[in-house]
């Protein structure tokens, strides 16, 4: 597919992930959603139709469409419940635009306008929308304001999307935006680690030493036993369904050779999550995984940059730390034992590193002509860039979703054992009860039976 995908995260103000916007552009031009020919529609939808259970996962997904996209019934690839349908201007003025609408809207999918103007068309769709989106990127304050207090009396939830600083993402603070979108907003971290603790973690050193071109065995074990949670985590894991296996392990060295290390690496740096949960939120470590693991992945298609797949991996997993961690990039990697071609590529972006790495950024921020030069610079096939970056994309979702999932055993194994523990105390709190007969009061009633006036009442009787 020659055209660029991307998806970008929508948080709270508390940082919490909300959901993404799957952005879409041409290779060249001025992108897909100025282009008016059903050669572009029908190259999405094909993509799309594709990559379906990529594209979505747990989160609500926002994705724009034109109006030859809607006349494709594009959306209904998609379940109404994961998607939202974004409309631009191109939508609102076409003359079937509020037939299109309620057509959509009856079965039951939400919609959402893109940078909405005072203008009569807008007003006659408000009653259809569900969110309304803000570019805090080119917008004056005073516009921004009055737009947000008009969706306010309209009960609309406003996200405000292009925040690039701290200035615009306290504007929009301010004015009660619901959700954020941009680049500071995807890298933003409330809390960060302090440098020491990161460093000598064993979260740390564990992926150093997984991500080494000769990992070695006998210390990743070392690491993992001396950390009761990356333990539980890795003997839950091999012994999951997933894997499948005959005959439960408890060793971690069989653990080691069932995993492999090569999906250890992929697995231990979201499993370290549910152990070291200081060290970033889920989005910030599941971009970390995403960006090492599509770094990795367009190595397969470069021979001439100074560094294995492995140092691929190990650069876009720790592109995050300057989010992650309180203190500048030069006193961070200075201690981190990376080749200098890496540090010079992550803490100055410079060196021939630096422009895969810069690729990567370009295309989280969909810098879609940026992207096309480092492509070129690299000799990677534009065509090639989009599947790669989704396949990488579900790999991360499936990960993820397979850890969830074994979190869900271990609160229901809890339930159960909390149960059983509830069902055993009532069991030991009956057999108190029938401990409490008194034999002896109930001998002594029997003992008080005037057996010899029985015995007078039965003669007389006769």
């Amino acid at each position: 597919m020659n055209k660029y995908v991307v998806r970008q995260p929508i948080k709270d103000k508390e940082g919490n992930l909300f959901g993404y916007e799957i952005l879409f552009q041409e290779e060249k031009g001025s992108g897909l959603y100025n282009q008016t020919d059903y050669a572009a529609a029908d190259s999405i939808s094909n993509f799309l139709a594709q990559n379906n259970e990529k594209v979505f996962n747990d989160k609500t997904t926002f994705m724009t469409f034109t109006p030859n996209l809607l006349f494709k019934n594009t959306p209904k690839i998609f379940k109404q419940n994961d998607l939202v349908i974004q409309i631009e201007d191109n939508v609102i003025v076409h003359p079937l635009a509020t037939t299109l609408i309620q057509r959509f809207r009856r079965e039951g999918y939400m919609f959402a306008i893109n940078d909405f103007q005072f203008a009569p068309r807008y007003f006659g769709l408000m009653e259809y929308l569900d969110y309304i989106k803000l570019d805090f990127g080119k917008n004056e304050e005073v516009s921004l304001e009055n737009t947000v207090k008009l969706a306010k009396n309209f009960k609309k939830v406003c996200i405000a999307y292009g925040i690039e600083n701290q200035k615009q993402y306290d504007l929009a603070v301010n004015l009660g935006v619901d959700y954020f979108q941009g680049q500071y907003v995807a890298e933003k971290v409330e809390t960060k680690a302090n440098k020491t603790d990161y460093l000598q973690s064993n979260f740390f050193q564990l992926v150093v030493e997984v991500t080494k071109d000769e990992p070695d065995v006998e210390i990743i074990e070392e690491i993992i036993s001396r950390d009761a949670s990356l333990t539980y985590g890795l003997l839950k894991m091999v012994n999951s369904v997933y894997f499948a296996l005959r005959n439960r392990t408890s060793s971690i060295r069989q653990a080691l050779v069932t995993l492999g290390l090569g999906q250890l690496k992929q697995w231990i740096y979201l499993l370290s999550f549910k152990g070291d949960k200081d060290f970033g939120s889920e989005d910030v470590l599941k971009r970390s995984f995403l960006r090492a693991s599509f770094a990795s992945e367009l190595m397969e298609y470069n021979n001439t940059l100074p560094m294995s797949k492995n140092e691929a991996y190990l650069m876009g997993m720790f592109s995050t730390m300057g989010s992650l961690i309180d203190a500048t990039l030069e006193e961070i990697f200075e201690d981190i034992p990376v080749s200098e071609e890496i540090k010079q590529a992550l803490v100055y972006h410079k060196g021939p590193c630096s422009l895969l790495l810069d690729l990567i950024l370009c295309y989280e921020r969909a810098d879609w002509q940026n992207i096309t030069n480092y492509a070129d610079m690299l000799g990677i096939p534009t065509n090639m860039i989009a599947q790669t970056y989704f396949n990488c994309v579900e790999e991360v979702n499936r990960i993820w979703q397979t850890i969830q999932d074994t979190e869900e055993d271990e609160e229901l194994a809890k339930v159960v054992q909390e149960k059983t523990e509830e069902l055993l105390d009532e069991e030991m709190d009956d057999l108190g009860d029938i401990d409490d007969i008194d034999v002896d009061d109930d001998i002594g009633d029997i003992d008080d039976i005037d057996v010899d006036d029985d015995m007078d009442d039965d003669i007389d009787i006769m």
